[in-house]
């Protein structure tokens, strides 16, 4: 398998963010890490090793970046509003700096499908509700998409309520209501046992429902914890049956 580790000193974030590469050819994969994790966490907990023959058979690309979870959510001194700011200027270098990265390495503006476990499903969900245009779809895995249960104060600004998919999603319309019609890679998958929050993703779903945006709502059985073995399978069948 190719394997390529990149990185620059991010103008966005200002600091060194490293991305890496498997595989040459595909559609496109960015998975984003589990709560404080790094760019090398999705395979050092085997899920590369899941999705080796579908990037080895040049059906999938995959990209993982950095989180910047201990600079916002994560961390607790920090106000609410610094929290989200930060997550702002990750969203930044997102669009503005791995994205254009990704079509360089595509050699062409390919639809990106987000994917993450854990906090990363807000992440990857966050990006594709924010910004359709840039985004094919979604594999968000035991997510809870309310960053408000990451506050520890009742603070609110724009900078909340719009990375906030709970609050925004029911507001949508226009072009970025109309790009998400469109999308037929929307997967919202949770398992229900151990530490999982299926009502979460439920949730999530039901706002979907009513803006008409399709999508796919995956219950897992009770016997699929809030854990790596959970969403090696998950992304392995996502990945390997659904796309």
């Amino acid at each position: 398998m190719n394997r390529f580790i990149d990185g620059w000193h991010s103008p966005s974030l200002d600091k060194w963010m490293e991305i890496v590469t498997y595989g040459y050819y595909g559609f496109p994969l960015l998975l984003f890490p589990t709560a404080a994790a790094d760019f090398l966490e999705y395979e050092r907990f085997q899920v590369i090793d899941v999705l080796a023959p579908f990037i080895d058979a040049g059906r999938v690309k995959v990209f993982s970046i950095n989180s910047i979870n201990r600079e916002a959510w994560l961390n607790r001194n920090l106000h609410p509003g610094a929290m989200a700011w930060r997550q702002v200027q990750y969203n930044k270098y997102i669009c503005d700096e791995v994205i254009p990265y990704i079509w360089n390495s595509c050699r062409g503006r390919i639809g990106v499908v987000t994917a993450g476990a854990s906090l990363g499903a807000y992440h990857a969900a966050n990006q594709l509700f924010r910004r359709p245009d840039l985004f094919a779809g979604t594999i968000a895995m035991s997510g809870d998409y309310d960053i408000r249960h990451y506050m520890h104060s009742d603070y609110y600004d724009d900078n909340i309520y719009f990375n906030n998919p709970v609050q925004y999603i029911p507001n949508l319309g226009g072009e970025y209501l109309n790009a998400l019609y469109y999308k037929r890679d929307i997967f919202i998958a949770t398992g229900q046992g151990s530490y999982e929050n299926p009502g979460a993703s439920r949730y999530l779903s039901g706002l979907l429902m009513a803006k008409s945006i399709p999508h796919e709502l995956s219950m897992w059985g009770y016997e699929w914890p809030h854990d790596w073995p959970t969403w090696r399978a998950m992304l392995k069948y996502f990945v390997g049956e659904r796309m």
